[in-house]
């Protein structure tokens, strides 16, 4: 790699060099700008070199604007490459101080704007639908990539933090399943179930019947294919339904990944729906990415481009939600790192066949989705978002007292 001109270093980026010079802590990242001017940001005498190459010169102002959305774009788009290091490494490097980011006066004004975004765009049926064909209706080529053997696309489970992604998505299934307090001849009701792995599973090792719901038509097609495989399409069902839609009643009720796709004006109605679906005696779990800091607004790149209509809640606004519906939280979980692992196997998973996506679609489309699986993963590990699970139920005595049946049921399984 040639170096940049080392005389060269009055890089005029007025808009962002303060803000470069409070958010790179950690490493060394330099910026090469349109003309050929470079400047240099964080440790000097750091291992850790990412070198970024701006192609357009309106990018500081857009990055001033819009950080998130300018970055994602300008990556996608050619318009910013990287002459040494990955975009896993820049984007570690350029998250090592979010609160710099957040403080920018330019950041707080969109962040004001964005929070009112969720409760301005309602995720009605037909845009629910919509906007999970856009992100689910994908090839399924695409996701056998980078996923685990049983296709599960949500945080996995890593107890030591050392498993491999099957064995932490394992432990996930096996985790929820404990939660669960399942028993035979139960009958489970999985909300956004994917490509089916966790209604398999629970039929399969743990004799209940389920019916596994999703809007997305090519993760039907899927889960029924497998359903019918494994000889399992007698007590495991899957529809094309909105849980809206769902008129039985169910003995659990679970929803793994999903509850992102609800929207806050539609939480009241989210809890409601499980209330009523749940039996007497039931239980329920929902589990999903949540945010540390309170109610805000999304980050505008993933919602373009990623997850249109998503929103990452806070746990104050789900709880809320949960006390309207008269249901019981009877525990809750905070997963902290273990979405941010998860993310770093689909990145090198996905790296690693990188090519095989690129013939699926074209480059723009891998550097978005090798943008998008960096980019969580950081927000993960430096930033504020986590996953938490939730246990809901209409009776406070269904669950034992002490959460010690949760071990004990994994260690028996």
């Amino acid at each position: 790699m040639q170096r940049p001109n080392s005389s060269i270093t009055n890089l005029k980026l007025p808009l962002i060099s303060g803000l470069l010079r409070k958010l790179i802590q950690k490493g060394r990242l330099t910026i090469i700008d349109k003309a050929g001017r470079s400047q240099d940001f964080g440790d000097a005498e750091a291992d850790h070199h990412v070198v970024v190459r701006f192609h357009d010169k309106a990018l500081p102002l857009k990055l001033a604007i819009s950080p998130t959305l300018a970055l994602g774009e300008a990556y996608m788009d050619d318009r910013l490459t990287l002459e040494s290091g990955s975009i896993r490494e820049f984007l570690r490097i350029v998250t090592s101080n979010l609160a710099a980011l957040d403080s920018h006066s330019l950041q707080i004004m969109r962040s004001r704007f964005a929070a009112l975004r969720p409760f301005r765009v309602g995720n009605h049926k037909m845009r629910s639908r919509a906007n999970v064909a856009h992100h689910y209706d994908l090839s399924r080529s695409l996701y056998a990539l980078f996923l685990d053997s049983d296709w599960q696309y949500s945080c996995g489970y890593f107890p030591e933090g050392t498993e491999t992604l099957e064995e932490a998505q394992t432990a996930k299934k096996r985790h929820i399943a404990s939660k669960l307090l399942l028993g035979a001849g139960q009958r489970v009701l999985d909300i956004g179930c994917g490509w089916g792995g966790l209604a398999l599973e629970l039929a399969r090792n743990h004799d209940v019947s389920a019916l596994g719901i999703t809007l997305s038509r090519e993760q039907l097609d899927v889960a029924r294919a497998r359903a019918a495989h494994e000889n399992l399409a007698d007590r495991v069902r899957f529809d094309m339904l909105d849980y809206r839609d769902i008129d039985e009643q169910f003995d659990r009720i679970v929803s793994v990944g999903m509850f992102e796709h609800v929207g806050p004006s539609h939480y009241n109605m989210f809890f409601s729906a499980i209330a009523r679906r749940l039996a007497p005696d039931g239980v329920g779990v929902i589990h999903a990415i949540g945010r540390r800091s309170p109610p805000g607004g999304d980050d505008p790149w993933i919602s373009r481009y990623i997850f249109p209509g998503g929103h990452i809640p806070a746990l104050s606004e789900v709880v809320a939600a949960v006390e309207r519906s008269g249901l019981w939280v009877t525990d809750v979980e905070i997963l902290r790192l273990h979405y941010a692992d998860t993310l770093l196997h689909w990145y090198d998973r996905f790296q690693k066949n990188r090519e095989q996506a690129r013939a699926l679609y074209d480059e723009r489309f891998c550097r978005m989705w090798e943008f998008y699986l960096a980019a969580c993963e950081m927000a993960f590990r430096q930033g504020d978002l986590m996953v938490f699970q939730l246990q809901l139920a209409r009776d406070r005595e269904v669950v034992p007292r002490t959460r010690d049946y949760i071990f004990e049921q994994e260690r028996r399984v």
